[in-house]
Protein backbone atom coordinates (compact mmCIF):
# COMPACT_ATOMS: atom_id res chain seq x y z
CA UNK A 1 0.00 0.00 0.00
CA UNK A 2 1.36 3.40 -0.98
CA UNK A 3 0.60 6.21 1.46
CA UNK A 4 0.04 9.00 -1.00
CA UNK A 5 -2.04 12.16 -0.91
CA UNK A 6 -1.63 12.57 2.84
CA UNK A 7 -3.98 15.12 4.33
CA UNK A 8 -4.79 14.44 7.96
CA UNK A 9 -2.58 14.20 11.02
CA UNK A 10 -4.30 12.67 14.05
CA UNK A 11 -2.48 13.32 17.32
CA UNK A 12 -2.92 12.20 20.90
CA UNK A 13 -2.54 14.82 23.68
CA UNK A 14 -1.73 13.22 27.05
CA UNK A 15 1.73 11.69 27.13
CA UNK A 16 2.92 13.60 24.04
CA UNK A 17 2.00 17.28 24.37
CA UNK A 18 0.83 17.40 27.97
CA UNK A 19 1.02 15.19 31.01
CA UNK A 20 -1.94 12.86 31.42
CA UNK A 21 -4.93 14.69 32.85
CA UNK A 22 -5.50 12.39 35.82
CA UNK A 23 -3.01 9.52 35.69
CA UNK A 24 -1.96 7.17 38.48
CA UNK A 25 0.98 9.39 39.46
CA UNK A 26 -1.43 12.27 40.05
CA UNK A 27 -3.76 10.07 42.07
CA UNK A 28 -0.87 8.94 44.26
CA UNK A 29 0.08 12.57 44.87
CA UNK A 30 -3.53 13.36 45.73
CA UNK A 31 -3.63 10.49 48.22
CA UNK A 32 -0.52 11.84 49.93
CA UNK A 33 -1.65 15.46 49.93
CA UNK A 34 -5.23 14.88 51.06
CA UNK A 35 -4.69 11.85 53.30
CA UNK A 36 -6.60 9.37 51.15
CA UNK A 37 -6.46 5.58 50.97
CA UNK A 38 -4.80 5.23 47.56
CA UNK A 39 -5.85 1.61 47.04
CA UNK A 40 -9.50 2.46 47.67
CA UNK A 41 -9.34 5.58 45.48
CA UNK A 42 -7.65 3.66 42.67
CA UNK A 43 -10.14 0.80 42.78
CA UNK A 44 -13.10 3.19 42.60
CA UNK A 45 -11.36 5.25 39.90
CA UNK A 46 -10.81 2.18 37.72
CA UNK A 47 -14.46 1.25 38.16
CA UNK A 48 -15.91 4.54 36.98
CA UNK A 49 -13.33 6.67 35.13
CA UNK A 50 -14.18 5.23 31.71
CA UNK A 51 -17.77 6.34 32.30
CA UNK A 52 -16.52 9.86 32.97
CA UNK A 53 -14.27 9.85 29.91
CA UNK A 54 -17.15 9.07 27.56
CA UNK A 55 -19.16 11.94 29.00
CA UNK A 56 -21.83 9.89 30.78
CA UNK A 57 -21.16 11.53 34.15
CA UNK A 58 -19.77 14.89 35.23
CA UNK A 59 -16.56 15.51 37.13
CA UNK A 60 -18.64 16.17 40.28
CA UNK A 61 -20.35 12.81 39.89
CA UNK A 62 -16.97 11.12 39.45
CA UNK A 63 -15.72 12.83 42.62
CA UNK A 64 -18.88 11.85 44.52
CA UNK A 65 -18.07 8.21 43.81
CA UNK A 66 -14.28 8.21 44.18
CA UNK A 67 -13.41 10.92 46.71
CA UNK A 68 -16.46 12.33 48.48
CA UNK A 69 -17.97 8.94 49.33
CA UNK A 70 -16.70 9.65 52.87
CA UNK A 71 -16.76 12.85 54.93
CA UNK A 72 -13.57 14.79 54.14
CA UNK A 73 -11.62 17.49 55.89
CA UNK A 74 -11.09 19.34 52.61
CA UNK A 75 -13.51 20.94 50.20
CA UNK A 76 -14.38 19.91 46.68
CA UNK A 77 -13.00 23.05 45.02
CA UNK A 78 -9.57 22.54 46.57
CA UNK A 79 -9.47 19.00 45.24
CA UNK A 80 -10.57 20.11 41.78
CA UNK A 81 -7.90 22.79 41.75
CA UNK A 82 -5.33 20.10 42.55
CA UNK A 83 -6.65 17.93 39.70
CA UNK A 84 -6.39 20.72 37.15
CA UNK A 85 -2.89 21.61 38.34
CA UNK A 86 -1.66 18.13 37.41
CA UNK A 87 -1.88 19.09 33.73
CA UNK A 88 1.50 20.39 32.62
CA UNK A 89 3.08 20.99 29.26
CA UNK A 90 5.73 18.43 28.34
CA UNK A 91 9.04 19.83 27.03
CA UNK A 92 9.27 21.02 23.42
CA UNK A 93 6.55 19.05 21.62
CA UNK A 94 3.52 21.35 21.90
CA UNK A 95 5.42 24.49 20.93
CA UNK A 96 6.98 22.62 18.01
CA UNK A 97 3.64 21.26 16.76
CA UNK A 98 2.08 24.73 16.85
CA UNK A 99 4.90 26.05 14.67
CA UNK A 100 5.02 22.98 12.39
CA UNK A 101 1.30 23.26 11.71
CA UNK A 102 1.59 26.71 10.14
CA UNK A 103 2.96 25.44 6.82
CA UNK A 104 2.78 21.64 7.01
CA UNK A 105 0.01 21.11 4.47
CA UNK A 106 -1.94 18.89 6.90
CA UNK A 107 -5.11 19.29 8.86
CA UNK A 108 -4.22 18.42 12.46
CA UNK A 109 -6.90 16.80 14.62
CA UNK A 110 -6.62 15.44 18.16
CA UNK A 111 -8.04 12.07 19.13
CA UNK A 112 -7.95 11.82 22.90
CA UNK A 113 -9.55 10.14 25.88
CA UNK A 114 -10.52 12.86 28.33
CA UNK A 115 -13.37 13.82 30.64
CA UNK A 116 -15.15 17.02 29.66
CA UNK A 117 -14.09 19.37 32.45
CA UNK A 118 -10.44 18.33 32.22
CA UNK A 119 -10.55 18.44 28.43
CA UNK A 120 -12.05 21.94 28.36
CA UNK A 121 -9.51 23.17 30.89
CA UNK A 122 -6.55 21.75 28.96
CA UNK A 123 -7.70 23.15 25.59
CA UNK A 124 -8.06 26.63 27.07
CA UNK A 125 -5.06 26.62 29.43
CA UNK A 126 -2.54 25.40 26.86
CA UNK A 127 -4.12 27.10 23.82
CA UNK A 128 -4.53 23.80 22.01
CA UNK A 129 -6.55 25.50 19.26
CA UNK A 130 -3.18 26.76 18.02
CA UNK A 131 -2.12 23.15 17.45
CA UNK A 132 -5.38 21.54 16.29
CA UNK A 133 -8.06 22.24 13.73
CA UNK A 134 -10.56 20.02 15.56
CA UNK A 135 -10.89 17.81 18.64
CA UNK A 136 -12.25 14.27 18.67
CA UNK A 137 -12.50 13.93 22.45
CA UNK A 138 -14.00 10.85 24.09
CA UNK A 139 -16.27 12.96 26.31
CA UNK A 140 -17.90 14.56 23.25
CA UNK A 141 -18.18 11.56 20.93
CA UNK A 142 -19.24 9.03 23.63
CA UNK A 143 -16.56 6.46 22.82
CA UNK A 144 -12.92 6.13 23.75
CA UNK A 145 -9.74 4.58 22.49
CA UNK A 146 -9.12 1.71 21.79
CA UNK A 147 -12.63 1.52 20.30
CA UNK A 148 -11.92 1.50 16.53
CA UNK A 149 -15.05 3.60 16.11
CA UNK A 150 -13.34 6.74 17.38
CA UNK A 151 -10.79 6.65 14.53
CA UNK A 152 -13.54 5.79 12.04
CA UNK A 153 -15.58 8.74 13.28
CA UNK A 154 -12.52 11.00 13.03
CA UNK A 155 -11.94 9.92 9.42
CA UNK A 156 -15.61 10.49 8.63
CA UNK A 157 -15.50 13.99 10.08
CA UNK A 158 -12.28 14.71 8.18
CA UNK A 159 -13.67 13.10 5.00
CA UNK A 160 -10.43 11.17 4.64
CA UNK A 161 -9.50 7.59 3.81
CA UNK A 162 -7.09 5.66 6.04
CA UNK A 163 -4.35 6.11 3.43
CA UNK A 164 -4.66 9.89 3.78
CA UNK A 165 -4.14 9.81 7.54
CA UNK A 166 -1.23 9.58 9.96
CA UNK A 167 -1.60 8.95 13.69
CA UNK A 168 0.71 9.54 16.68
CA UNK A 169 0.20 8.11 20.17
CA UNK A 170 2.48 7.27 23.08
CA UNK A 171 0.61 4.00 23.72
CA UNK A 172 1.50 1.15 21.42
CA UNK A 173 -1.93 -0.49 21.82
CA UNK A 174 -3.59 2.58 20.28
CA UNK A 175 -0.95 2.75 17.53
CA UNK A 176 -1.71 -0.87 16.61
CA UNK A 177 -5.46 -0.24 16.61
CA UNK A 178 -4.99 2.61 14.14
CA UNK A 179 -2.71 0.44 11.99
CA UNK A 180 -5.37 -2.27 11.80
CA UNK A 181 -7.67 0.32 10.26
CA UNK A 182 -5.07 1.04 7.56
CA UNK A 183 -3.79 4.26 9.12
CA UNK A 184 -0.05 4.93 9.08
CA UNK A 185 0.71 5.18 12.78
CA UNK A 186 3.74 5.97 14.94
CA UNK A 187 4.48 5.54 18.62
CA UNK A 188 5.78 8.71 20.23
CA UNK A 189 8.77 7.91 22.43
CA UNK A 190 10.61 11.22 22.55
CA UNK A 191 10.56 14.69 21.05
CA UNK A 192 13.51 14.32 18.68
CA UNK A 193 12.19 11.14 17.07
CA UNK A 194 8.69 12.54 16.56
CA UNK A 195 10.11 15.83 15.29
CA UNK A 196 12.12 13.92 12.68
CA UNK A 197 9.04 11.97 11.53
CA UNK A 198 6.93 15.14 11.32
CA UNK A 199 9.53 16.83 9.15
CA UNK A 200 9.67 13.79 6.88
CA UNK A 201 5.89 13.86 6.55
CA UNK A 202 5.96 17.54 5.67
CA UNK A 203 8.61 16.94 3.02
CA UNK A 204 6.59 14.05 1.55
CA UNK A 205 3.44 16.13 1.45
CA UNK A 206 5.07 19.15 -0.20
CA UNK A 207 6.76 17.21 -3.00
Amino acid sequence: MKYTDLKILFFDVGGILLTNGWGHESRKLAAEKFGLDYEEVNALHNFIFNVYEIGSITLDQYLDTVIFNHPREFVREDFKEFMYAQSKELPHMLAYLKEWKKNCGFRVISINNEGKELNDYRVKKFKLHEAFDAFISSCEVKMRKPDPGIWQLAMGIAQATPEQCVYFDDRIMFVKTAEKLGIRAFQHTDFEKTKEILNQLKDENLK
